[in-house]
């Protein structure tokens, strides 16, 4: 499931694997840049976390944010345990901060390999490379100073830049 929401607004995020009470419910949240974080674990708020202010268990184990911040963003996942063991499946919530003109934004792109070759190794014997492309195609270079272009690795590649208005959200 995928949210969007504008900051400062408050959002409240399903929990489509719940079973009959919230007891065994734990909401996990991971933005991909840094460990795992614990926001509810079976039913109860972690007090020593950022946001703790800001969340509630709804009645059907609804994760629910007050004022979003863009900092919110990120995935989030619903999980059940019953006598410390996973029940099911996880739910996962997929959570997007509406962007607008003058936000910045890093778009990062890479590259997996599932031939167990390691991916550097594959994409230099295909000569394979990667490379951020505008609307029409053509390729950003690292020139264009609205731009910055980083390739930490040869299987990554990250773009930032500052949205205008005539992006048009693309």
């Amino acid at each position: 499931t995928h949210v969007f929401i504008s900051s400062g607004e408050n959002v409240r995020l399903p929990c489509n694997n719940d079973l009959h009470d919230c007891k065994s419910t734990t909401w996990i949240y991971n933005n991909n840049n840094s460990a795992a974080v614990d926001l509810i674990a079976l039913g109860i708020k972690k007090k020593d976390i950022e946001r703790h202010e800001r969340l509630s268990l709804g009645s059907d184990c609804s994760l629910n944010i007050k004022n979003i911040i863009k900092e919110d963003h990120g995935s989030y996942t619903c999980r059940q345990y019953v006598n410390d063991k996973q029940q099911g499946a996880d739910a996962r919530v997929y959570l997007h901060t509406e962007i607008s003109a003058g936000s910045s934004v890093t778009l990062s792109c890479q590259l997996y390999s599932y031939t167990g070759v390691s991916c550097d190794d594959w994409i230099r014997s295909e000569g394979i490379q990667l490379f951020w492309v505008n609307q029409a195609g053509v390729k950003l270079t690292i020139s264009d100073s609205r731009y910055q272009i980083s390739a930490p690795g040869l299987c990554i590649i990250t773009l930032t830049t500052t949205l205008l208005n005539e992006d048009d959200n693309r």
